[in-house]
Parts: C-alpha cells; structure tokens; sequence
C-alpha cells in the first residue's frame, strides 16, 4: 500500500475510533424513555457527547446485557436488577445510584373513566386491564402488588392484557385494547398535571417503592462519555427535568 494511502486509512480509523469515543450507548427502562430524551438533548448539547438510547423492560436489558449487549449506562426500573449485575461483576463496583423514584397510575384515555381512588376496578365493569409484565417490569410487578394488597388480584386477573413493558402496556390503553391500564404517571403528566384521558394515582403505601437505579456497565469504564452522563443525571439540570416528568428524586 502506497504512503498516502496508508495515511488515509490510519486517519480513517482515528476519526471512527474517537467518533465511537464521543457517544454512549444506554439501556433505558421503557417507562423513563421520555425524560430521559430530554435530558440526553441537555446533555448533548451541554458536554459535545451523544448518547444512544435505546428502551426496553428491565428484565429484558438483564439477560442482554449478561449476553454482552454493547450498552455502557443502565437506567433500571429498579434497584435489584443494578445490583445484580454489580455483583456478578457486569457494571462497576460503586456507581450505582439511584436517579428517580416512580410512581404507578391506573389511567384509561377516556375522560371520567377512571375516578380519582380507583373505585372503578371494583366495579369491574370493564374488559380489559393492561399491565407490563410482572416478570420482566419492575411497574408491572407493582401493578399486580397493588391489587392484591386490594384484594382484586383474583376477581381481574383473566382481564389482563400484558404487554412485554410498561411502554407497551400504555399503548395498550391508547390505542383502546384496553379500557384501562396501569403506567407510569410519567407517561401520562406533565408538570404534575394528566395531560389526556383520566386517572388514579397510586398511594405508595400499595407497593414496593419504585426505586430506580443507574449503573456504569463494565463496558462503560473508562469511557468519559458514560461517566459524564452518569454524573450530568445527578445535576440540578437533570433532576428538575426528572421531578417535572413525574417522579421522586
């Protein structure tokens, strides 16, 4: 190979190599993928870094990432999850923290179909009832607690409607499968106010509190972008987006 182009596939290669060192690539629990889109904007805007997001239920992310999925930054849906892959050597020793607490919403798109203490899953008159997976989504495990903290469980359990996450469990609702459903109160506020449809919002007291916590991945160390982003989720900037979307922090 001449010189020349020997200098050119060199320069080739560094440009690609600092390009890739310049992005961060996040699994991102489903039901925070709307904030988290703004604050990657901030982000991004801010540091110069990009950030790769893609969403996902939690238990999922799990075994693609035990896998060797290429994410460097876990955003859970919980704080086990986090913790197990700390644990079993998968994401870096002392990183983990948690960046939001959330809260369960049983919501309908229809306005008035919902009251504002839940009253209407007693009377049961209704078809189907979406809900994320308990087994992979941590918003779904909270569901199916609340009604049976409720003493529902039983009486609804054949109108379920499950979807693989929390995302999809709220189209479920949208897009009128399903009379009601429980989400996020994220997915369906904005400012503390429900932008569409009615809800119920569920006392904490129905579940186990929705910690979430991020993670630097073993993929992750080292790489600026990921620590920077991991450190930009606890500035004021990022938690006055997060407590806007709804959440705890």
């Amino acid at each position: 190979m001449k010189p020349f182009h020997t200098l050119l596939l060199l320069a080739g290669l560094a440009l690609g190599s600092a390009a890739y060192a310049d992005q961060v690539q996040v699994a991102v629990a489903a039901n925070f993928i709307a904030p988290m889109q703004k604050i990657a904007a901030a982000f991004e805007k801010d540091s110069g870094y990009k950030v790769v997001l893609v969403s996902g239920a939690t238990g999922k992310f799990y075994a693609q990432i035990k896998n060797g999925a290429p994410f460097e930054v876990f955003l859970a849906a919980d704080t086990a999850t986090p913790a197990r892959l700390e644990e079993e050597g998968d994401a870096v020793s002392g990183s983990r923290f948690t960046y939001a607490i959330g809260k369960l919403a049983l919501w309908s798109a229809q306005p008035g179909y919902v009251d504002g203490a839940g009253e209407v899953l007693k009377r049961g008159a209704f078809a189907h009832l979406a809900i994320a997976n308990p087994k992979l989504a941590p918003y779904g495990a909270a569901a199916v607690e609340t009604l049976k903290a409720l003493q529902l469980f039983e009486a609804v359990q054949a109108k379920f409607v499950e979807g693989e996450n929390i995302a999809q469990a709220q189209q479920f609702v949208a897009s009128g499968n399903a009379e009601l459903g429980f989400v996020a109160l994220s997915q369906i506020s904005e400012d503390g106010k429900i932008t569409s449809g009615s809800a119920w919002i569920v006392p904490a007291q129905l579940h186990a509190p929705l910690r979430q916590d991020a993670v630097l991945l073993a993929k992750g160390k080292g790489r600026p972008a990921a620590t920077a982003l991991l450190d930009y989720l606890k500035s004021d900037k990022a938690r006055a987006l997060i407590k806007s979307a709804g959440y705890d922090i």
